[in-house]
């Protein structure tokens, strides 16, 4: 291992992690030579000397992540950036993201750069709830009871379900999309035709509906085997901080999020994902969402990201992480021209009593109120403290979460700031700190008073200009 952090320390080879934030990988930088970050907003307005985002920005609507990305790297002042830290005669530019398409691929071919993740084709693949549950059967990671099918009636469906004996509270999902927006929970005739629309002519996975506990377990497929991270359990649909019904909308990590056989298990069936993941090719990093039945403390496989995640900015602080090296620095020597050996098992089973040893956690806050608003004031990046009376202070600048130190301390990453306009389900910020930010109380999980207070905190921040609608030809 420590050979590894040297051959990092000394790195030649330029990496550039691509995004409309840094947020993912933000800190890598602290152990890795030459990483930087190129993104569409800054929120250090210039002041961080590894992120890079374009001064000229043309008002585009953007329909996705990859569209993005995609117009980063063909921006003329990003080429211009990368091209004057390439050294004539030495390694070509690495390239890393989370959202990419074949346009993407197209674009870092014609540029000269490598884009150092699985192809687009092979992700899509992946990407499809109905190809991961088949990839989990096979390599021993099974689902919650389920059967894959299709259904253009309420009687179809109910049809199925019985092949499968489960029942008439059912979880259906269709193969691709957030799982927010893509699952349905069918109890009647009533919810089918409520969602019916989105399931005909779909293929669907029908679930048994059970009572689970969601946890977020990121790791990372190399030559030797598969590193696992430490587990996380999820932040989903909370009102305070998002609009969509079950969206995720944060992580957090905490010596209560399993139990010991509970993590061993999990850990065990991401692994096993990983072995499938090899038949196909892959390598690299990917995240599975796992779920513990409450009430059979069964272990099953959710969904497969086969990406970074949003979980990869507490993954990458963990005392796993300082104890050898954060986890994506595993994915980027599977990916740099340099032969590794290490030994998965001993790593897994250090990590994996380590695992919930310290408390992070992050929660993303967008844009709860059916408002359009031109903004005048913005919070600050940067470290922010819980003074004497319980008020959120701004502290100082600082270009990370790293140093943080105890929960009455926390790093907000501002991503709409002043000029730019915020409407119901934008993204304002990101908020990290070493609190735990939900409450299990008798009857069900919720955010903690303290985790309202800083949304709140940080909400009192922005101020606008209320935009009116746009008069319709009707109005004229």
């Amino acid at each position: 291992m420590s050979e590894i952090r040297h051959f990092f320390r000394t790195n030649q080879t330029p990496i550039y992690f691509f995004g409309a934030t840094p947020v993912n990988l933000l800190g890598l930088d602290r152990w890795v030579r030459k990483f930087s970050y190129i993104t569409y907003y800054d929120g250090w307005d210039g002041h961080h000397p590894r992120v890079f985002t374009p001064g000229e920005k043309p008002y585009i609507e953007f329909q996705s992540a990859e569209e993005i990305n995609n117009w980063l790297l063909e921006n003329a002042e990003v080429r211009e950036y990368i091209d004057a830290r390439r050294t004539p005669g030495g390694p070509r530019p690495k390239i890393a993201m989370v959202f990419f398409d074949e346009e993407t691929e197209a674009i870092c071919e014609e540029l000269g750069y490598d884009l150092i993740l699985p192809s687009a084709e092979l992700r899509n693949e992946l990407d499809s709830k109905i190809v991961t549950t088949q990839l989990g059967n096979e390599a021993g990671a099974p689902s919650v009871p389920n059967i894959l099918g299709r259904a253009s009636t309420y009687k179809e469906l109910q049809k199925l379900a019985d092949k499968a004996n489960l029942g008439s509270d059912l979880v259906v999902q269709t193969p691709y999309g957030d799982s927010g927006k893509t699952t349905f929970f069918i109890t009647s005739e009533e919810t089918w035709n409520q969602y019916s629309k989105h399931i005909i002519d779909e293929d669907i996975k029908v679930m048994k509906r059970i009572n689970n506990r969601p946890v977020a377990v990121e790791a990372v497929l190399t030559r030797n085997g598969t590193v696992v991270g430490p587990i996380l359990t999820e932040l989903a649909g909370y009102k305070e901080l998002t609009p969509y019904k079950g969206g995720w909308c944060g992580n957090e990590m905490h010596p209560d999020v399993l139990t010991d056989s509970q993590r061993h298990r999990a850990t065990e069936l991401v692994r096993r994902v990983g072995d499938g993941l090899q038949k196909t090719g892959y390598r690299g990093f990917f995240e599975v969402d796992v779920l513990v039945d409450t009430d059979t403390d069964d272990v099953y496989l959710g969904e497969l990201n086969p990406r970074i995640s949003g979980a990869s900015a507490i993954t990458n602080v963990t005392a796993g992480a300082y104890a050898d090296i954060p986890l994506f620095l595993f994915h980027l020597l599977e990916y740099l021209d340099v032969d590794f050996i290490i030994d998965v098992d001993e790593i897994n089973e250090r990590w994996e009593e380590m695992s919930g040893a310290d408390v992070w956690s992050h929660m993303i806050i967008k844009e709860t109120d059916d408002i359009v608003q031109y903004i005048t004031h913005a919070p600050r990046t940067g470290n922010y403290v819980l003074d004497s009376k319980g008020k959120l202070q701004f502290v100082r600048p600082a270009l990370d979460w790293h140093q943080l130190q105890n929960h009455k301390e926390a790093f907000f990453l501002r991503i709409y700031g002043v000029e730019d306009y915020r409407w119901k389900g934008a993204d304002l910020g990101i908020l990290v700190t070493k609190a735990k930010l939900q409450f299990t109380g008798k009857k069900k999980t919720r955010l903690s008073i303290d985790a309202k207070h800083l949304i709140s905190s940080i909400r009192s921040h922005y101020r606008g200009i209320d935009v009116p609608p746009a008069e319709s030809d009707d109005d004229n």
